[in-house]
């Protein structure tokens, strides 16, 4: 028994060191970029040793937990009905509403959107929230496509706009633009899977 509260105890520790490093890498990164953040300024910060920041993660990592948190949070928004769609929005609308939040999250910081997009690339590290948002969005997507009537093809097209989604941003993060365009593009691709109805 005693044993067990030892446990979960250290436990607790370990994750609140762990969110106080994300939250000290996420103040660094956003104020002095992530390239010239250094995994020191960030035990500094968080004031705890360099070993314990990397217990946590590398900066890779770290940079994908900081996202993690700033999608949650969108999430969340989402689940609690704070982003709720307006009414009287076409089927391609409403795919603009839903992508919405994230490209102002990416806006907010584009370099440093430019980084995570460059990490997830890479496929060296693995994110959870990054694999639940691709489920979330998909099945967010095939409700609209099917409101709109697609039937057995809604799934088919949710897919489709996810993807091209994440074309969009990785093709805006090659090139070193802003994410202003995103949701136009994405409504045309919509436009395109409903045969120009809407």
């Amino acid at each position: 028994m005693f044993s067990e509260h030892v446990h979960s105890g250290r436990r607790m520790q370990r994750e609140l060191t762990a969110q106080r490093v994300i939250a000290s890498a996420q103040m660094l990164f956003r104020r002095d970029g992530f390239r010239s953040t250094t995994i020191r300024a960030i035990a500094a910060d968080a004031e705890v040793s360099v070993g314990t920041v990397m217990a946590v993660g590398d900066k890779d990592a770290l940079l994908l937990a900081c996202y993690d948190r700033w999608i949650g949070a969108v999430h969340a928004d989402r689940d609690a009905g704070r982003l709720a769609e307006p009414p009287g929005l076409t089927p391609q609308q409403r795919i603009g509403e839903l992508i919405a939040p994230f490209l102002d999250l990416f806006s907010e910081d584009l370099p440093l959107a430019r980084e995570y997009g460059s990490v997830l690339a890479r496929g060296s590290h693995h994110t959870e929230v990054f694999a639940d948002l691709a489920i979330s969005l998909v099945d967010a997507f095939t409700e609209v496509f099917r409101d709109a009537g697609l039937g057995s093809r809604a799934t088919a097209a949710g897919r489709a706009v996810y993807l091209a989604y994440l074309g969009l941003l990785m093709a805006t993060a090659a090139a070193a633009v802003d994410t202003t365009g995103i949701r136009s593009q994405l409504e045309d691709v919509a436009d395109v899977l409903l045969g120009g109805a809407g």
